[in-house]
């Protein structure tokens, strides 16, 4: 691996930013963000991501590479929620397996934007479509979720009807606005597009520091919590996203030649969602402990992917150009 992309991508301010926040946990500071202006920075980053990826999509031809990209998304969506079950099923008990499944099944939004403003970094192109893709995938792996705990319960641990689950997984705010987003993109002309260019482009990278640290600082208190579940729950948060992303980096070879759009459908393999998937599985999983798979997707995966993860699956997709 070429360790000076790895170096540049650790001294990248805005992964920096994560740093500042987790060392701010372990050294008790009081820093923080106020809740109102992270949930608008939040806000702010899909909104952005999903308006260009309108204006990109807009100006895209529907090629059978698009499709097969769209259709191995979905798959992926559930088949890592099936392994990922069945790995830990034993292990963590029925319910938890089923919230881990269908975390690490869906995606990081956060995850996706630090990879497209790797990608910006780089000058690498990618399609509009591959934002379709990430909001494609969060409703079929909580679905898978939810279903496999139905089927493997003796007991009924599901309290929520598979109709009310996909309605609830396509209206969630962060699916809904990035799908809204990407459809007013779409729509809007290029002259209209640019009367509000400086805040979808030019603001982006200074709201993701911001946000990053804000990250940093919430999986550096939810961190300390997941020791109590012992070492197997982070060693699988660490390897998983490594394996199914440099899994995904090769396959993708296959049936894509842009380098960007590769690396975005990696990253969604490799990420795991702690928005959508905790927010489905209070209310439709209430037994799964929000202790356990919450930390593991935020506190562990998220910066194994955003440090040396994208580097790491950077050079694998070269490797196999």
């Amino acid at each position: 691996m070429d360790l000076s992309l790895l170096i540049e991508n650790l001294t990248n301010p805005a992964l920096l930013f994560f740093v500042l926040g987790v060392l701010a946990v372990f050294l008790k500071s009081d820093l923080e963000i106020p809740k109102t202006s992270s949930s608008f920075i939040s806000l702010y980053l899909l909104f952005s991501i999903g308006f260009r990826g309108g204006q990109e999509l807009a100006h895209s031809e529907l090629s059978t590479s698009v499709v097969t990209a769209v259709l191995t998304g979905i798959l992926s969506a559930i088949i890592i929620p099936i392994a990922t079950f069945f790995i830990l099923k034993k292990k963590l008990g029925i319910p938890n397996a089923g919230a881990v499944a269908a975390a690490y099944g869906s995606v990081s939004a956060v995850t996706f934007v630090t990879t497209v403003a790797f990608l910006e970094a780089h000058n690498i192109e990618f399609g509009g479509h591959m934002i379709a893709i990430m909001a494609m995938m969060e409703a079929p792996s909580i679905i898978m979720g939810v279903l496999l705990v139905k089927i493997f319960s003796k007991n009924q641990e599901v309290e929520m009807s598979l109709g009310k689950l996909l309605k609830h997984s396509l209206v969630s705010g962060s699916v809904l606005l990035i799908v809204g987003s990407l459809v007013i993109g779409f729509v809007a002309t290029e002259q209209q597009a640019e009367g509000i260019r400086p805040f979808t482009t030019e603001l982006f990278k200074g709201f993701l520091a911001v946000f990053l640290l804000d990250m940093g600082i919430t999986s550096g208190k939810k961190l300390s919590g997941l020791w109590k579940n012992g070492l197997s729950p982070i060693l699988f948060a660490i390897i998983t996203p490594l394996f199914n992303g440099s899994l995904m980096a090769v396959f993708s070879s296959f049936f894509l030649d842009s380098v960007g759009d590769r690396l975005l459908i990696t990253i969604l393999a490799a990420s795991a969602s702690y928005i959508a998937v905790p927010a489905a599985m209070r209310i439709s999983v209430p037994k799964a402990n929000p202790g356990l798979y919450i930390p593991m997707a935020l506190a562990v995966t998220f910066p194994v992917n955003i440090t040396i993860g994208i580097p790491i699956y950077y050079q694998i997709i070269q490797m196999c150009c």
